[in-house]
């Protein structure tokens, strides 16, 4: 199908071209509906039909499904997990690897065999909008997810609407329905500045188009204000951010950690980056990751091990500026935690490519690595060049994976009092998931309203995956976080971090004693699933302690009394208080004896 924009299709001739609120009000059926697309048979009043929501891919696509959830429910949609019973599907898709796209296309058929009405939105319809699998349904693209709602109306009367046009950013602001309350997805810009060989993901996103620091802090402000206690900025390369604006990442960074809560009660967590665009500003970002309200965490993709290999990737970097970034930041953040991905057979990797990627991942032991085939996508250049072997590269991804799970980044930790921030409940409807600084996964027994709470914790166990701890304090939002004595004139500026001169390596005081502190042998994860064997192992761990909130220091419990009362003390007065006081009397008498000589 030729690419069109805002057309209702069999609505006029070849390219005609109308917004879809205009052609909805001049629009007439043909009584030819083998143009059409049949009506959906419901006696359901417009705008309250049920929506089966799904989505594929990055945390960048969540958020668009989000705030396109958020749409719809305004109008009235019920969003649903119920496919059967939905009255329209709405898929968002990625095109990231074939997997994703396959599972898109099991669904769609699965959708059409329903005869549901069907929506397909995300990077598979912009990238690739002349899919067979595509045909006779509506698609909605990654910059216009704003018009969902008028999308899915015209589809659920039977039109087929295509929506494709590249436009200016989605607002921020839009209603928005989180899969998890307590997390803020942040998309800070769109596309990227690079042209990897391999990607398929520019193809739909295009170009970097970032937002601004303004409209990114009035959006921190106000998810804060709603209760979000985990803010994840999003980015096909988070690294790129405000270089078609004229700002860079460390300008905004700054900025958001300013308008976050002093009492570290919501966290910052940054996106990926590729290390091109990151290299120059290492220091500046190193003195963020030591704030106390920043994971200290980062996700940074080497790919391969190998030079030759990132070339052909055209990735812009090599190994070395690699080994920089991952030297600097660990050197500099206490208790830095990198995860990073590996594609494997890619074409051209020869054995020693492949072994230099090995020795790469046993060198720095990373928590995390995200291990993927390669899988050539239709329209890259990676996808003419000659492939290797597909049992060569399953080979591979085998080998590299069991020397990452051979790994065990959280020894050590047991016994360790650690600060987490709660967010989710696990996979096992057991234990409730919370994060360290460093952004380890740390599972723990309690009832729900811990959910969104920040606590301190007793390490008890270590998986592969995840730890397992005891709570020992739920911590209150009353008090600001302490700021060490070097660091009072920073605060004027950045609203506190922790970190010495930037110029220095970002150290915690160590007369600090707060339960925030940064320490150098915490480790960091950005595993969001609970492997089997971590909690076969280790079982439900028992809250020994009891799950109670301090009493804030301003409070006292009066003798024989339950009741809490303000605690009260001798009042001290100081020489500008007197002063004051004593200007005040004298300037009554003053109008006192004016008004006794004016009425004499």
């Amino acid at each position: 199908m030729e690419d069109i924009e805002d057309l209702l299709v069999g609505g006029g001739a070849a390219g005609f071209r109308l917004p879809i609120s205009a052609a909805v009000v001049g629009m007439k059926k043909k009584t030819n509906n083998s143009l059409l697309l049949q009506p959906h048979n419901s006696s359901k009043v417009p705008g309250t039909q049920t929506i089966f929501l799904k989505t594929f891919g990055c945390s960048h696509n969540q958020s668009d499904s989000e705030y396109m959830a958020g749409q719809l429910s305004s109008f009235g949609y019920a969003i649903s997990d119920d496919a059967e019973g939905a009255d329209l599907w709405l898929i968002n898709t990625c095109t990231v690897k074939s997997p994703s796209q396959s599972a898109m296309d099991t669904l769609i058929s699965k959708c059409k065999s329903a005869k549901k009405p069907l929506v397909v939105a995300g990077c598979v319809p912009q990238g690739s909008k002349d899919l067979k699998e595509l045909e006779g349904v509506s698609i909605v693209g990654v910059q216009q997810i704003d018009r969902v709602v008028e999308v899915v109306e015209e589809t659920l009367k039977g039109h087929e609407v295509r929506l494709l046009n590249r436009k200016t950013l989605p607002a921020l602001d839009l209603p928005k329905v989180r899969k998890n309350k307590f997390v803020e997805i942040l998309p800070i810009n769109v596309g990227c500045l690079g042209a990897c060989t391999y990607c398929k993901t520019k193809h739909a996103r295009g170009h970097l188009g970032s937002y601004t620091v303004d409209s990114l802090v009035g959006r921190v402000k106000s998810v804060v204000d709603d209760g979000v206690k985990e803010i994840w900025l999003s980015s096909e390369d988070t690294g790129a951010y405000g270089r078609d604006i004229g700002v860079n990442l460390p300008i905004l960074l700054n900025a958001i950690v300013a308008a976050l809560p002093t009492n570290g009660s919501t966290m910052l967590r940054i996106g990926m980056t590729n290390p091109p665009y990151i290299l120059e500003h290492l220091k500046e970002i190193a003195h963020i990751l030591c704030h106390p309200c920043v994971y200290s965490f980062l996700h940074v993709p080497v790919q391969s091990g190998s030079d030759a290999i990132l070339t052909a990737m055209n990735r812009e970097y090599t190994v070395g500026e690699f080994r920089k970034v991952v030297d600097t930041l660990t050197e500099l953040v206490p208790g830095m935690q990198i995860a990073t991905d590996i594609i494997c057979g890619f074409p051209g990797e020869t054995d020693e490519d492949f072994a230099e990627t090995v020795n790469l991942i046993k060198e720095y032991k990373f928590s995390q690595v995200h291990i993927s085939q390669f899988y050539p996508r239709p329209g890259t250049p990676a996808a003419r060049m000659k492939k290797v072997a597909s049992n060569v590269v399953k080979k591979r991804s085998r080998e590299l994976t069991s020397v990452f799970e051979s790994f065990t980044p959280y020894n050590g930790m047991e016994e360790k009092i650690e600060r987490i921030w709660i967010t989710d409940i696990a996979t096992d409807q057991i234990h409730l998931v919370g994060h360290t600084k460093g952004y380890v996964q740390v599972l723990v027994v309690g009832p729900d309203s811990l959910l969104g709470s920040s606590a301190m914790v007793k390490i008890t166990s270590v998986g592969r995956w995840s730890v397992f701890g005891d709570v020992i304090e739920i911590l209150t939002e009353s008090s600001d976080i302490a700021i060490p004595s070097d660091d009072k004139d920073t605060i004027n500026k950045e609203r506190s971090s922790p970190c010495s001169n930037q110029e220095d390596a970002c150290v915690c005081s160590p007369a600090k004693s707060e339960p925030w502190a940064c320490e150098s042998d915490a480790c960091g994860s950005n595993c969001c699933n609970i492997a089997a064997n971590d909690l076969a192992q280790n079982g439900p761990t028992n809250t020994s302690l009891l799950l109670r909130r301090k009493p804030s220091p301003a409070m006292v419990e009066t003798e024989g009394n339950s009741n809490q009362k303000l605690a009260t003390g001798n009042v001290h007065w100081g020489l500008l208080d007197t002063a004051l006081i004593g200007g005040i009397f004298i300037s009554f008498l003053t109008i006192v004896a004016l008004f006794l000589y004016v009425g004499s």
